[in-house]
């Protein structure tokens, strides 16, 4: 029975008052004691845990912890971009006049990932990565690069799952869903670091939302419950490691590529 309550929790729901129901439980004192469960289920490697497991007072708060210091690496390679999350490739590639080519079979567009924000024109030619992850992972988003807040911004959706159905059969689930967009100014250009919610309502929150410079591999953010992250940069500002494909797993911290200065047009 709480194998299937927990199952059904994270497959998630398109419906808010469904996903408000799975949210007050999650956070609940009561939800706590299905912590066990949830480890077992999804294979969760909970000694990498910042606390021990009897602390955390709700499912929620278990889902969303931080990790012991020194769990992940980053990697300090000069100009680095780094992976925000532990996650899996889901799509990646360069961006071809404003379309994000096969996710999942589907075609996105820049515009309507970014809500048609003047900054998209930024973004036409540039490189993305889509990173799911999965109940299994740790769910806090750190910075890819050293840089600023250029620009934050929410936009309110639906909360269509992102597992593997969703994301193949329902049309445009990443610029659909709710969505909290980090535009970050580094030393060449900008990335968007958009990360889609899915289930439960205000399911992305900042770790501190006073905060607008990090360094990376910094924290930033975090997911309650279902999350993808789409990863872009600007035009001509990034060259990707060679050897990863779709389908990989990738460790938070992980170098994803180098950020340069973009190409000269002469």
């Amino acid at each position: 029975m709480a194998k299937t309550l927990l199952r059904l929790m994270t497959e998630l729901s398109s419906r808010r008052w469904v996903s408000r129901i799975m949210g007050r439980f999650s956070h609940s004192g009561l939800s706590r004691y299905l912590i066990p469960t949830f480890i077992k289920a999804y294979q969760i490697p909970a000694h990498e845990a910042e606390k021990e497991i009897q602390e955390y007072r709700s499912l929620n708060e278990f889902f969303s912890r931080r990790l012991k210091i020194g769990m992940r690496e980053i990697d300090t390679t000069a100009d680095a971009m780094t992976s925000p999350v532990d996650g899996i490739i889901t799509g990646m590639g360069e961006i071809h006049a404003g379309t994000i080519l096969n996710v999942k079979g589907q075609d996105y567009t820049v515009g309507d990932l970014l809500a048609q924000s003047p900054r998209m024109e930024n973004y036409m030619h540039g490189y993305m990565y889509v990173l799911y992850l999965s109940p299994t992972d740790y769910h806090r988003i750190h910075s890819p690069v050293t840089g600023t807040q250029s620009e934050s911004e929410y936009l309110k959706g639906k909360v269509y799952p992102v597992n593997d159905f969703a994301m193949t059969h329902i049309r445009g689930v990443l610029s659909r869903n709710e969505r909290l967009i980090t535009y970050i100014a580094h030393g060449f250009g900008e990335v968007a670091v958009v990360k889609v919610g899915a289930m439960n309502v205000s399911s992305i929150r900042y770790a501190d939302e006073s905060r607008t410079q990090w360094s990376i591999g910094d924290e930033l953010a975090y997911f309650e419950f279902g999350s993808t992250v789409v990863l872009l940069t600007e035009n001509g500002t990034f060259t990707p490691r060679g050897d990863l494909k779709v389908g990989d797993k990738v460790r938070m911290g992980e170098l994803l590529g180098l950020l340069h200065p973009p190409a000269s047009k002469g």
